[in-house]
């Protein structure tokens, strides 16, 4: 499986996806958060997913919109 790039998906993550992704200890996304980039993006996400250096960087540069 392929994870939809990040610009696809993070826009649209939760609060607790974004906080899930970001204090993480390994880049490895749990099973919450590829739940909801499967509902956002209609992509199936595999069960081992993670997130390269350069999507972590984009991920800390956009931070969630103040709601």
């Amino acid at each position: 499986m392929t994870l939809p790039p990040i610009r696809d998906w993070w826009p649209e993550l939760s609060e607790d996806g974004r906080r899930a992704v970001l204090d993480a200890d390994s880049p490895h996304l749990d099973e919450a958060v590829r739940e909801e980039i499967r509902v956002i993006t209609g992509a199936v996400v595999g069960m081992v997913e993670s997130l390269s250096d350069e999507d972590l960087e984009y991920a800390r540069a956009h931070p969630a919109k103040a709601g």
